[in-house]
C-alpha cells in the first residue's frame, strides 16, 4: 500500500478544496496542496454562534478560528471563503446531540458533524465548485487497497482520528484526501513553521466546539427544558437510593457525584429515560459482552451479509481513546449487526460508536462501524442454550493465543 500517493496527491494540477478550521493541521494540509502546485481553495464553515466560545483557549470553530484561517490563506496566496452552515449544523448536530442525551444515550457530536456536515454538505459544495479533491487535516490515512482506496489509522497513534470517521463511504473516499495522515504531530508543526504560517504554535482544539466551558448540560437544558426533571436513583435490586436532578448529568460508568453513602462503590449502570431513572449497581454490572448496532457503515471488501454464519474476527474501539480490542462481528439474516467482545468491556453506553478494524496495530484498516443501540451483559442469545455454536466456536478461535 502506498500512503504518499493517496494522502499527498501528485501528478497533474488539480482543483482542491481544503476544509480550513483555522488550526495547525488543516492549515498545513492546505500548504502541502499549494506546494504541490494544485489550484487550492480554502473553505471555512461558520457552524454556530461564536459568542461564548470566541475567546475560549483551545476551542474549535470559534470566531477567532475564521480569522486565523483567513490569515493562513493570505499567507499561502489562496482564495478563502466562509460558508454559513449554522442552521444545518444546529439541526443536524446540536439538536441531535441534545435529543440523544435526553434519551439516556452518550452521543458523539464530532462523528455526526463529520457524517452530516463535512463529508456530505461540504463535499457537495466542493463538487459544485468543480473540485477533484476535498482535503482535510484529519489524522487518518487513505491507502491503496486491492479493490480500491481504503481508510486506515493514522501513522501517529496518539492523534489517530479514525474512530470519528467511520461513517466515510466508499464514494466519499474517492474524492477525499488526508495529507497529514502519514505524519507525526511534531512534523506537522515543523511544516507550519517552514511555511511561516501565523498559527504554527496555536494550541489544539479541545472539548465539544459548541459547548462553552465544556458544560454540555447547560446546552441541553436550554434546548430541552424537561431534561433536568428530578427522578429516582435506583439500585439494580430495586431499592431507591436517592434522587437525581436530571439524567443528562449522568453517564454509564460514572461513580463520582452520586451522593450515595455506603461501604461498597456504586456506579451508573444504565439510564432509563422512559422512567427518568438512573440505575446504579456494583462495578461487575458494568461488564458488557455483546453489542447490537444501528446505522452501520461497511467498508470491507466482501458484502457484510457474507459474514453472517461464521462471523468475522475484527478489532473494535468503543471509545476514541482506547486501543482496538479483539471481537467477532456477526450479521443476522434480517440485517442486524452484532459484535461479541472477546474479553468483555466495562461501561459501554448506547449512543457511542463501535468502529471495526482488521487488526489492532498501527495503520490498521478501518472496516466500518455503527452506533451502539444495545449493550448486553451476556453473549448473543438464541432459543435454547444462550450462544449459538457457530458463534461460540468463532469467539474461542479469536480469543485463542
Amino acid at each position: 500500500m502506498n500512503s504518499e500517493s493517496n494522502n499527498r496527491p501528485e501528478g497533474p494540477r488539480k482543483r482542491v478544496v481544503v476544509a480550513m478550521s483555522g488550526g495547525v493541521d488543516s492549515s498545513v494540509a492546505a500548504a502541502l496542496m499549494k506546494e504541490e502546485g494544485h489550484d487550492v481553495i480554502g473553505i471555512t464553515l461558520q457552524l454556530y454562534d461564536h459568542g461564548a466560545a470566541t475567546g475560549r483557549k483551545g476551542s474549535c470553530c470559534a470566531g477567532q478560528d475564521i480569522h486565523d484561517a483567513r490569515r493562513v490563506a493570505e499567507t499561502l496566496g489562496i482564495p478563502h471563503y466562509v460558508l454559513d452552515y449554522e442552521a444545518r449544523f444546529a439541526a443536524k448536530v446540536i439538536d441531535s446531540f441534545a435529543e440523544s442525551y435526553v434519551l439516556g444515550e452518550t452521543p458523539i457530536p464530532c462523528v455526526t458533524c463529520n457524517n452530516e456536515i463535512k463529508f456530505r454538505d461540504l463535499l457537495d459544495t466542493a463538487r459544485d465548485l468543480g473540485a477533484d479533491m476535498l482535503v482535510t487535516g484529519h489524522y487518518v490515512q487513505r491507502l491503496d487497497g486491492p479493490a480500491g482506496p481504503i481508510l486506515a489509522r493514522a501513522a501517529d497513534p496518539e492523534r489517530d482520528q479514525s474512530y470519528f470517521l467511520f461513517g466515510i463511504t466508499r464514494d466519499q473516499l474517492d474524492i477525499l484526501r488526508f495529507p497529514i495522515g502519514g505524519l507525526l504531530k511534531p512534523a506537522v508543526r515543523d511544516i507550519a513553521r517552514r511555511f511561516q504560517l501565523p498559527i504554527a504554535e496555536k494550541p489544539d482544539s479541545q472539548d465539544i466546539c459548541f459547548v462553552p466551558a465544556g458544560r454540555y448540560s447547560d446546552i441541553i437544558a436550554k434546548l430541552k427544558p424537561g431534561a433536568t426533571e428530578p427522578g429516582d436513583i435506583v439500585h439494580l435490586d430495586g431499592r431507591v437510593l436517592g434522587r437525581h436532578q436530571g439524567i443528562i448529568h449522568y453517564t454509564v460508568g460514572q461513580r463520582r457525584g452520586l451522593k450515595i453513602p455506603g461501604p461498597e462503590p456504586i456506579y451508573v449502570v444504565r439510564l432509563d429515560a422512559d422512567h427518568n431513572t438512573v440505575i446504579v449497581g456494583p462495578r461487575a454490572a458494568l461488564q458488557t459482552k455483546s453489542l447490537v448496532l444501528r446505522e452501520v457503515n461497511w467498508l470491507g471488501d466482501k458484502p457484510l451479509a457474507d459474514i453472517a454464519h461464521d462471523g468475522l474476527p475484527v478489532y473494535v474501539r468503543n471509545r476514541s481513546a482506547q486501543a482496538p480490542r479483539p471481537a467477532m462481528l456477526f450479521c443476522d439474516e434480517d440485517g442486524t449487526v452484532r459484535v461479541v467482545l472477546c474479553d468483555g468491556e466495562e461501561g459501554v453506553a448506547t449512543g457511542q460508536a463501535c468502529v471495526f478494524y482488521d487488526d489492532g496495530g498501527p495503520a490498521a484498516r478501518v472496516l466500518g462501524g455503527g452506533w451502539i443501540a444495545k449493550a448486553l451483559k451476556s453473549g448473543p442469545a438464541v432459543p435454547g442454550d444462550g450462544v449459538a455454536k457457530s458463534e461460540r466456536a468463532a469467539i474461542e478461535r479469536q480469543s485463542a493465543p
